[in-house]
């Protein structure tokens, strides 16, 4: 098991596929994000699925999960400190383009996924 020295020169890259349908799970991709980012490790979160419409203006607000930081704060830490991204397809299915979300999220599609995922140093986590 390496050193948290180590552990600081990877990246994380976050994978979110669920929205609303599976509170604890939604809130658990972006508190591992957000705290990474806190703590100074390059982070990548990917909003795929019904996360996409957390990147929508608003919508973080309206989301609650007891005992839970609040949703609205994590996305802002990481679009504060990473990067978010909206996958391509599931934004076209929603109707969404890049000014629909907010500021700082990207759209992008499965090949910046995978581009970034092979990167060397990359831990890539699904949630």
């Amino acid at each position: 098991m390496g050193t948290y020295a180590e552990a600081m020169t990877r990246e994380l890259l976050v994978k979110v596929t669920c929205g609303d349908e599976a509170p604890e799970r939604l809130n658990q991709g972006f508190t591992v994000a957000a705290t990474a980012a806190a703590s100074g490790v390059p982070v990548s979160l990917w909003l795929t699925g019904d996360a996409t419409w957390v990147a929508v203006p608003g919508r973080a607000d309206s989301f609650s999960l007891d005992l839970a930081t609040p949703l609205a704060e994590l996305l802002e830490t990481v679009l504060e400190l990473g990067s978010v991204t909206v996958c391509g397809q599931c934004a076209s299915r929603r109707s969404l383009g890049e000014a629909d979300l907010v500021p700082g999220a990207r759209i992008a599609g499965a090949a910046a996924f995978v581009e970034e995922a092979l990167r060397d140093g990359v831990q890539a986590l699904v949630y």
